[in-house]
């Protein structure tokens, strides 16, 4: 069902695409939007290594989550800042794309504890974390990308 890397050279590795996930803060999330078009918007997130799953953040309402509710199927791409060898113009960086369906995560508890994690990747400021989750978590929607598949490659820009 899912496409492979057409330049095989260029495929990351399973353990190369986690790296890059756990590494990289941002990406981009796309889903199936009003009238069937597609959204994609940049957003932060946190890979879980325990379970596989990308989690992400929102407010409650949207076009992301009004897309969300209508179509689960969504692909998050991620990609480094890449480097420029000497003497090349052209830079090489590599991305990986993960396609899976999209769980909203209910028990408020456990999405707290989720927005904690994902907020760590930003600041060890734990009393400003807990400040924003005691006057924002109550309108605060937590969801989970559940991989279906994960690819990723290098890419040089030539």
């Amino acid at each position: 069902m899912f496409r492979e890397v057409v330049r095989k050279k260029q495929k990351l590795s399973e353990e190369d695409c986690t790296a890059l996930l756990k590494k990289e803060v941002r990406g981009v999330l796309a889903v199936l939007g009003d009238a069937d078009y597609p959204y994609a918007v940049p957003t932060n997130y946190w890979y879980c290594e325990e379970d596989g799953k990308l989690y992400f953040h929102s407010g409650k309402s949207g076009h992301k989550i009004d897309a969300i509710k209508q179509h689960n199927k969504a692909s998050f791409c991620v990609y480094d800042s890449g480097i420029r060898k000497e003497g090349d113009w052209a830079l090489t960086f590599q991305s990986v794309i993960v396609f899976g369906r999209i769980e909203i995560v209910e028990d408020h508890e456990r999405a707290m504890e989720l927005t904690r994690r994902l907020s760590l990747k930003f600041t060890s400021d734990t009393a400003y974390i807990e400040h924003e989750i005691a006057h924002f978590g109550a309108g605060t929607l937590v969801f989970a990308l559940v991989p279906e598949h994960i690819t990723g490659k290098t890419i040089h820009e030539a």
